[in-house]
């Protein structure tokens, strides 16, 4: 059975850092783009559709070229350990308004078509 397994998330006060983690078990992540999505809370409440998450962040797979959301450039980075089967988000200088529930997701390319997701990381930002 596939599963993504996120670790991390939290309550941070503005300006302050948190690191995601997304394990990968029964699929191999060094073989996959694995990327990490957004959903404010009140689309969480609401119960949004998952095409409907922001993305924030994608690492590619064989050439670890990496992308990020405007709204994230220069304060988040991803990465990759291969040996853990696992892709962080290291998120630095966090903003009232990064809170929001975080997945992870993997795929063929960023880009392409979901094909499984985390369960999900509650970031609160908050003073």
């Amino acid at each position: 059975q596939v599963q993504l397994r996120q670790t991390g998330g939290g309550f941070v006060q503005p300006g302050g850092s948190l690191r995601l983690s997304c394990v990968g078990s029964g699929l191999a992540l060094d073989y996959h783009a694995v990327g990490w999505f957004r959903q404010a809370p009140e689309k969480e409440r609401e119960g949004a559709p998952e095409k409907e998450r922001e993305g924030v962040s994608c690492i590619q797979s064989r050439d670890g070229q990496s992308y990020y959301a405007d709204s994230v450039k220069g304060r988040f980075a991803i990465s990759r350990d291969n040996a853990e089967n696992t892709v962080y988000l290291q998120m630095n200088n966090l903003k009232p308004e990064d809170t929001a529930v975080y997945y992870c997701a993997a795929f063929p390319f960023c880009g392409n078509e979901v094909l499984y997701w985390g369960q999900g990381a509650q970031v609160t930002v908050s003073s």
